[in-house]
């Protein structure tokens, strides 16, 4: 089992936003053969928490232009790790230090890691 192309779109446009948003270390995984309730994780660092916040917010504006609409939010009050559940796909927006200290590609490394477009530039400071 692979992503489905509607998952990958959602993908690539999260992905997009958070480069937008000039996110950290975006990266994506197609975890469908692993997990039943998704297809794919993106992954995206942020240095700070109003960052996350922005990140978060582009995101979500992007992805509804394209009539995608969050099942759940988690995290948003505190800033530092951010889950954005759209069924199909997972986005996490994490601080950087909680990107550190929980490894998610660490956990996921076994499962393909999905190509972004060349226009997905992950920022670094």
């Amino acid at each position: 089992m692979t992503a489905t192309d509607h998952a990958l779109e959602l993908v690539v446009a999260a992905a997009r936003a958070a480069s937008d948003k000039l996110a950290q270390q975006i990266v994506a995984f197609d975890v469908s053969d692993q997990l039943a309730i998704t297809d794919a994780f993106v992954l995206a660092s942020a240095t700070n928490d109003r960052q996350v916040k922005s990140i978060v917010d582009e995101i979500e504006d992007k992805l509804r232009e394209i009539g995608a609409k969050p099942i759940r939010r988690e995290g948003e009050r505190d800033g530092r790790w951010v889950l954005i559940d759209y069924g199909e796909i997972v986005v996490h927006v994490q601080h950087e230090e909680e990107r550190q200290f929980y490894a998610l590609e660490r956990l996921w490394r076994d499962c393909p890691t999905i190509e972004l477009p060349a226009d997905v530039v992950s920022h670094e400071r």
